[in-house]
């Protein structure tokens, strides 16, 4: 297998091979998995399919291979189930991206600003892709609220909570990949305890009896997302502060 992550004209990218080979799954269902979803995939740019030649007992042939970047990588890793090669991976994955992040040179016409939102940025997007923060201590009157809750909540109810609006917490949901473009909650969410979701029906006047999916959010996800939203708002500070 080649490098699990290479630069290529300036891009880090890694391959479908690469993950389907790292998680221990067929190929062409990760390939699947894809194509069945592209339209999330290519919300982080266009999704590159390559035909990639390999060795066999019959001789040399030819297979399709999608070139994935980082942000693409992490959203195909979320559809994947969350068993323990998949978690073993995910940090594996996420760490050769971030490193290879590192080494790249830095270009000698910035400004200590410009080198300072660089920064933010790749904290912020590590914190995002790995999902896997240390545990920030909120205000205890916020966490009273949350933490006791016994049922999962709304979107609409948890806006109101932590005071901002629904769409907008709607919006913030999806840049941060806990819900896809479509309001509904991702698998590894509510695996996690962040989401829930309540499934419900409606009659359409032409299409009959359709299904609803409505994400709810736990005392456990609320906590988190105040963490978040806590820390950008840090990060923001700290660059009003530098300028």
């Amino acid at each position: 297998m080649n490098s699990l992550v290479t630069m290529i004209n300036g891009k880090a990218l890694t391959t479908s091979l690469a993950i389907a080979e790292g998680v221990e799954r067929p190929h062409k269902n990760i390939l699947e998995l894809i194509r069945n979803n592209l339209n999330d995939f290519e919300e982080f740019g266009g999704v590159a399919f390559k035909t990639s030649p390999f060795e066999t007992r019959g001789g040399v042939q030819s297979r399709e291979v999608a070139m994935l970047n980082e942000q693409q990588a992490t959203l195909l890793m979320t559809f994947l189930r969350n068993i323990g090669i998949v978690k073993q991976f995910k940090v594996r994955l996420v760490k050769t991206f971030y490193e290879l992040s590192k080494a790249k040179p830095m270009p000698q016409d910035l400004s200590r600003m410009d080198i300072l939102k660089l920064a933010m940025q790749a904290e912020e997007e590590k914190l995002l892709l790995r999902n896997e923060v240390e545990e920030l201590k909120p205000k205890a009157d916020f966490y009273d609220q949350v933490s006791i809750a016994p049922d999962a909540i709304s979107v609409a109810k948890a806006a109101k909570l932590i005071g901002t609006g629904r769409n907008r917490l709607v919006a913030y949901l999806k840049q941060i990949a806990w819900l896809t473009r479509h309001g509904e909650p991702y698998q590894n969410k509510i695996e996690q305890g962040y989401l829930e979701v309540k499934l419900g029906s409606w009659q359409h006047p032409d299409h009959g009896l359709q299904q609803s999916v409505t994400p709810l959010i736990t005392g456990k996800g609320l906590v988190k997302i105040q963490q978040l939203r806590q820390l950008r708002a840090n990060q923001q500070e700290a660059l009003r502060t530098a300028s």
